[in-house]
C-alpha cells in the first residue's frame, strides 16, 4: 500500500508552458521522464456503491501493461490529498476486486456483490509529463503534468493539472515547492479529483453552491481540539467548493458563500481561543481579512441585483424613478466583473493564503504557542465545551434582546453581527445533538438574521433614494419604511417565539 500526500493545481495553457522552468529554479536535481499517454476507465455498480464508500477504482494502460488502483477513503485539506492507494497487475480489461486483500475493505462491505456488478463509468485520457526532483535538503518530490480530457455518455471536460507529490523526505519541501509555484497567475489550489470529476460529468450532476453554511461534521466523544480540526477542514473546502461553483457558473450568491468559508475560518479562531493563541493566527487574520475586503462589495452587489430582478416589488417601484434607475445601473456597472473575480482566484496571494490555512492545519501549528492550559482545554470533551459556550449564548441573547423591551429596525440592524455569530456557533458545534430539536429552536432566530438581512437590502435603497429630491422618491421611501416597519413586526413575533423554545443543547 502507498499513501499519497500530493498537493493538487489546476493552470491554464498559458502556464504549461512555464512549468519545467519553474521547477528547475527551484529544484537541486531534476530527472526528467518520458512522456506517457494514459489511458484510464473508472468502474462502479449501477447504483455507486464504490462511490457511497468514498472508493476509487480504476483501471490505466499505457503502452502494453496494465494495472487496477483502489483508492480508499482519504483525506482532503485545501488542496492537500492524502489517500491510501492499492495497485495490482490488470490480467484482463475488466478489474477484479476479489484480487486486492481482504482486509482492506470497509468492515460490511459486501465485495463480492460489487464485483460482479462492476462497469466502467466513466474514462480519462491525458498526456503526463513527469519529473522526479530533489531539493537542497534532500526530499524528492514527483511533479506531474496532465493534459487531456474526461469522457462520459459523449460529454468531455478538460483535464490540465500539476500534481506534486511527495516521495521522500520533509513535507514542508512539498508546500515550498507549491508556494513557488502559486506565483503562475494562471494556477490555483485544486480540491476536487478527476474521479470526483468524472462521476459529475458522467451522472450529469453538476457541482452546486450550498445554500447554507451547513453543519460541521462531528464525531460524538470528540475534543475540543478535534473540533477545532474538523471546523477549519470544512471551513477551507467550503471556500473551495465556492471558488469552483464560480468558475462552473459565475454568480453573486456563489460569492457570498465564499465570503461565508473565510468568516467562518475567522470565527473557528475566536470560538476555539483556549487553544488557538492569537498570536499564531496574526498573519492568517491579516490576508482573511484582506481577501474579505476585496468581496465587501458583494452584499451591496446582491441588493442592487435584487432592485432590478422583475420578481421584486422594487422592479416596478424604482422603474417609476428614472433618476434612482439611473444610479442603480451607474453603480451595477462599476462591480468588479466575473473575469476580475478569476483574476482574484488566480492570483498568487490568495492562493498563498489557502496553501498557509493547509500547511497550518495539516503541521497544528497553533500547537507552537501552547501552555499547560491550553493543553488541557484542546482535551477536554467538545460536549463540556458546547453547552457551556451556548448557555453563555442564550444568557447574551436574554440581555441583548429582553423580553419586555419594544425594538426598533435600528435596533436590529446594530444586533446582526452579534446574532449572527451565535448563529455560527451552532453551525460549528450544533451537529452533537438531536436535528430536529435543533433546527425548531434555531428557525426563528434565522428568520430574524433574513429578516435583518432585508432591513439592510431596504436600507441601502433608502440611502441611494437620499439626496434627490422628487415626488417619485419620496413615494418610495414612504413604501420602503412601511415595508421595514411590517418586517420588524414579523421579526418581534418571531423573537417572542424563540424565547419560548426549549433549548436543544439541555
Amino acid at each position: 500500500m502507498d499513501t499519497e500526500i500530493e498537493l493538487k493545481f489546476l493552470l491554464s495553457d498559458n502556464e504549461v508552458p512555464l512549468i519545467p522552468g519553474l521547477i528547475t529554479q527551484f529544484a537541486k536535481t531534476v530527472a526528467n521522464q518520458p512522456a506517457k499517454n494514459l489511458k484510464n476507465a473508472y468502474f462502479d455498480t449501477p447504483s455507486r456503491e464504490l462511490r457511497a464508500l468514498d472508493i476509487g477504482l480504476r483501471t490505466r494502460c499505457c503502452d502494453d501493461e496494465c494495472e487496477q488502483t483502489i483508492k480508499l477513503a482519504g483525506e482532503v485539506v485545501g488542496g492537500l490529498h492524502q489517500r491510501p492507494e492499492f495497485n495490482l497487475p490488470l490480467e484482463s480489461g475488466r478489474p477484479n476486486l476479489l484480487a486486492f486483500d481482504a482486509n482492506i475493505w470497509p468492515h460490511g462491505m459486501q465485495v463480492d456483490a460489487i464485483n460482479e456488478n462492476l462497469f466502467p463509468i466513466f474514462s480519462t485520457n491525458f498526456i503526463r509529463r513527469t519529473w522526479l526532483i530533489e531539493t537542497e535538503q534532500g526530499s524528492k518530490i514527483e511533479v506531474v503534468l496532465d493534459k487531456g480530457e474526461i469522457t462520459a455518455q459523449g460529454r468531455v471536460e478538460a483535464i490540465s493539472e500539476l500534481e506534486i507529490e511527495l516521495v521522500e523526505g520533509q513535507r514542508s519541501d512539498l508546500f515550498l515547492l507549491a508556494d513557488h509555484l502559486i506565483n503562475l497567475s494562471g494556477m490555483r489550489l485544486g480540491l476536487y479529483s478527476k474521479a470526483a470529476r468524472g462521476y459529475r460529468l458522467a451522472d450529469e450532476q453538476p457541482l452546486k453552491p450550498n445554500k447554507f453554511i451547513g453543519f460541521v461534521p462531528l464525531q460524538s466523544g470528540i475534543t475540543q481540539e478535534q473540533a477545532f480540526i474538523a471546523t477549519m477542514s470544512y471551513s477551507i473546502q467550503f471556500v473551495q467548493k465556492h471558488e469552483q461553483c464560480y468558475f462552473d457558473k459565475p454568480s453573486l450568491k456563489t460569492l457570498k458563500r465564499v465570503i461565508d468559508g473565510i468568516t467562518l475560518i475567522r470565527h473557528s479562531f475566536r470560538l476555539f481561543c483556549a487553544i488557538v493563541d492569537k498570536s499564531s493566527t496574526e498573519h492568517l487574520r491579516a490576508e482573511l481579512k484582506w481577501l474579505l475586503g476585496e468581496l465587501a462589495w458583494v452584499e451591496n452587489a446582491i441588493h442592487l441585483k435584487t432592485y432590478t430582478s422583475k420578481r421584486h416589488a422594487y422592479y416596478k417601484k424604482i422603474n417609476n424613478a428614472p433618476e434612482l434607475a439611473q444610479v442603480i445601473d451607474d453603480l451595477k456597472d462599476v462591480q468588479p466583473t466575473p473575469t476580475d473575480i478569476e483574476d482574484l482566484f488566480h492570483c498568487a496571494r490568495y492562493n498563498r493564503l489557502i496553501l498557509s490555512l493547509t500547511r497550518w492545519l495539516v503541521d497544528k501549528g497553533w500547537r507552537q504557542s501552547w501552555d499547560q492550559s491550553a493543553l488541557s482545554a484542546a482535551q477536554m470533551p467538545l460536549s463540556d465545551v458546547a453547552r457551556e459556550l451556548f448557555d453563555k449564548d442564550w444568557e447574551e441573547l436574554h440581555q441583548l434582546l429582553p423580553e419586555g423591551k419594544v425594538l426598533t429596525k435600528e435596533d436590529y440592524l446594530h444586533l446582526r453581527p452579534r446574532l449572527e455569530n451565535t448563529l455560527l456557533n451552532g453551525n460549528c458545534l450544533g451537529e452533537l445533538y438531536n436535528k430536529e430539536a435543533r433546527q425548531e429552536f434555531r428557525m426563528p432566530w434565522i428568520d430574524i438574521v433574513y429578516g435583518i438581512y432585508e432591513l439592510d437590502t431596504l436600507a441601502y435603497l433608502m440611502q441611494l433614494c437620499q439626496g434627490q429630491d422628487s415626488e417619485e422618491l419620496a413615494s418610495i421611501q414612504s413604501w420602503l419604511q412601511a415595508k421595514a416597519d411590517f418586517l420588524v413586526g414579523a421579526m418581534e413575533q418571531s423573537r417572542s417565539v424563540s424565547f419560548n423554545s426549549f433549548p436543544y443543547w439541555r
